[in-house]
């Protein structure tokens, strides 16, 4: 019984192995989903809230792409957060997960300006041919070599 099982198995795989992949395997191979959450004040502006939904979001293979600053229309004031509080989610995300999780942190500006990535900052300046850098936990004094010429 055992037996029959066992060649039954390796039959189905030796025919998906010639037959190919499946269309559902073409689909997922060729088509990337990237996701563009607005940030809502009181909906989704806790860092928590972010963190897990770009969790869920990976779970079902959609990539976290763009956290989105809440333009300034008439009457979105009620959902607008400052955008430092945007970078500053950013921030916290990582460093405490996977960087596939990380979204970019974008403004659209008003007029055509464009969409900017705003991140935190972490180059706190130079000394000699050493960048100072501050982690994300905030921990400044960390030196990275970058020889000016």
């Amino acid at each position: 019984m055992i037996a029959a099982a066992l060649i039954a198995a390796m039959i189905l795989a030796l025919a998906r192995a010639f037959a190919g992949p499946t269309v559902y395997d073409r689909i997922l191979a060729v088509n990337h989903i990237g996701s563009q959450t607005v940030l809502l004040k009181g909906v989704n502006d806790d860092p928590e809230i972010i963190r897990r939904l770009m969790h869920e979001l990976l779970k079902v293979r959609v990539r976290p792409y763009y956290l989105l600053q809440c333009d300034p229309i008439t009457g979105s004031a009620h959902f607008r957060t400052r955008v430092d509080s945007g970078v500053e989610m950013i921030a916290q995300l990582r460093g405490h997960t996977s960087g596939y999780a990380v979204p970019h942190f974008i403004v659209d500006t008003p007029d055509g300006g464009g969409k900017f990535s705003l991140v935190p900052a972490h180059i706190d300046g130079r000394d000699g041919d050493d960048l100072l850098i501050t982690n994300y936990e905030g921990r400044n004094g960390f030196r990275y070599p970058d020889p000016v010429g």
